[in-house]
């Protein structure tokens, strides 16, 4: 496939005659010469993953976190699936108009987690905007009729509860909200425990208790759901409608948590990467708009670069300017394409697939077209597709190579769990990313397993884990000074 990364202005001649046959070189590369500042070289990907490197160790400091674009947050998750892991778990999964519980089974013997059932619950826009005692109460009764449908009433059950908002992660069972985002605005949360409120919701009804609770969020869900299929994965990747990384990190480095010993899970919040303005220079015109027209102007620069709420916006203004520009459509835009948002991120999906989805795409965008315009719009869908895939990829290079030095190897072999839409649904996007991970950590040995369910399996893998390690703590906790008891009895 050629990609807007093989194609360099002084090559025009060449693309030319592979894309644009029918019209001038000239045109031909004016359009290239529009999509030049999308291209960035493999010595520009690496400044970047150099960047990106400093903003973490900034983001892990005890004095330097809060200055710091990337908030390298902990999450008291400390440690990865090792296929011990068993029992019966619930999973609540909340993070927009809908919330789902699942009942989860982890079998050691066939290594194995299974969704025994699960149940989708509306949240009605008075609750979405109510008092946070209505949203927990409802979200109580909701799980109430969950269990008396499982017959687990009877039940104390450990529960993993993936809670997609921003929050500041105090223990694995404490979390405190700091803003509610996705039209959600119940007042009573924000800079509360949401554990203790859901907590207090269940002990409100009476009728039914959870043994513990683990909070998680959902790139650690991905890791985690991954990481009971392949014990090597130790890192989880979300590209979807946002994006962002977590892994595992050596203690000592988390100057924020105390203790030196052993790994916790760090949740990066990549997405915030250039929010501090470190990456200006690579930020195009198309960008600047994406960003100074969003509902939250100068935050998540690195995401709106990548994920899958922007890309097509993106796309909609380049496609835009090239028209403005006589380059397509015979300079005639439609009310569709002038419109914001109407050009939607799977149609980038869809038109790489092939010219035919094009076609009928522009025809239901009320453009006049040719053949020649449908060619110049895959270009345009693979320039900002590639450009997405290459950042995610610098990014993600920055994370296995620290993993390496952290550890002292000249090599290393790691798995990713890696979900989201624009990775899983786009034709070409894994071969890409895999591609430049190729040129950007040399090595690393990387190998990608796609999650499944990672909010719903993962969040109960999450509390599992903890689990095993509560009770294996307990263990040693009762064998301390067993040798000193011994020779009391024998003395």
């Amino acid at each position: 496939m050629i990609t807007s990364s093989c194609i360099p202005v002084q090559q025009c001649a060449s693309y030319c005659s592979l894309f644009l046959e029918d019209k001038s070189c000239m045109s031909a590369c004016e359009v290239v010469k529009h999509l030049e500042p999308f291209r960035l070289s493999l010595e520009k990907l690496k400044e970047v993953s150099t960047r990106l490197r400093k903003d973490m160790i900034r983001g892990l400091g005890k004095h330097t976190h809060h200055r710091a674009a990337v908030k390298m947050l902990p999450t008291f998750v400390r440690a990865t699936p090792d296929g011990t892991e068993k029992g019966d778990f619930l999973a609540l999964d909340l993070g927009g108009t809908n919330f789902r519980v699942l009942h989860v089974r982890v079998m050691e013997e066939e290594q194995k987690m299974v969704k025994m059932d699960s149940q989708l619950c509306a949240i009605p826009q008075e609750i979405m905007l109510g008092t946070g005692e209505q949203l927990f109460d409802h979200i109580a009764a909701c799980l109430s009729e969950f269990l008396d449908s499982q017959n687990l009433k009877g039940q104390t059950l450990p529960m993993g509860f993936t809670f997609s908002f921003p929050c500041e992660q105090k223990e694995i069972d404490k979390s405190i909200l700091i803003r509610w985002t996705k039209g959600f605005n119940c007042s009573g949360v924000e800079g509360e425990d949401v554990v203790k409120l859901l907590k207090e919701a269940i002990h409100r009804r009476g009728d039914y208790d959870i043994s513990s609770v683990a909070m998680v969020n959902d790139t650690v869900g991905t890791m985690m759901s991954c990481g009971y299929r392949d014990q090597t994965c130790e890192i989880g990747m979300i590209i979807g409608t946002g994006t962002n990384a977590c892994y595992m990190e050596e203690m000592k480095n988390v100057k924020r948590v105390e203790g030196e010993d052993g790994q916790m899970c760090i949740n990066t919040e990549w997405g915030g990467f250039g929010d501090d303005g470190s990456l200006e220079d690579i930020l195009t015109e198309f960008d600047k708009v994406v960003d100074r027209t969003s509902i939250n102007p100068g935050v998540h620069t690195f995401e709106k670069m990548i994920s899958g709420m922007y890309l097509g916006e993106i796309v909609r203004l380049v496609l835009m300017k090239l028209t403005e520009k006589k380059l397509l459509f015979k300079g005639e835009v439609s009310e569709a394409l002038r419109t914001k948002e109407t050009f939607e991120t799977k149609f980038i999906s869809m038109i790489e697939d092939g010219l035919e989805n094009a076609k009928k795409i522009l025809t239901e965008l009320g453009l006049t077209w040719d053949l020649v315009d449908a060619r110049v719009v895959r270009l345009v869908c693979e320039t900002i597709s590639s450009r997405s895939a290459r950042l995610c990829a610098a990014a993600l290079a920055t994370i296995v190579d620290r993993i390496r030095a952290n550890r002292g190897l000249p090599h290393l072999k790691t798995t990713v769990g890696v979900d989201g839409t624009v990775y899983k649904k786009h034709p070409n996007y894994s071969d890409e990313l895999q591609k430049a991970m190729h040129f950007l950590a040399p090595d690393c040995k990387i190998k990608f397993l796609v999650s499944e369910d990672g909010s719903g399996k993962g969040a109960a893998m999450v509390t599992a884990v903890a689990q095993r390690l509560a009770l294996q703590s307990r263990l040693l906790e009762e064998s301390d000074g067993e040798e000193d008891e011994e020779e009391k009895v024998r003395s």
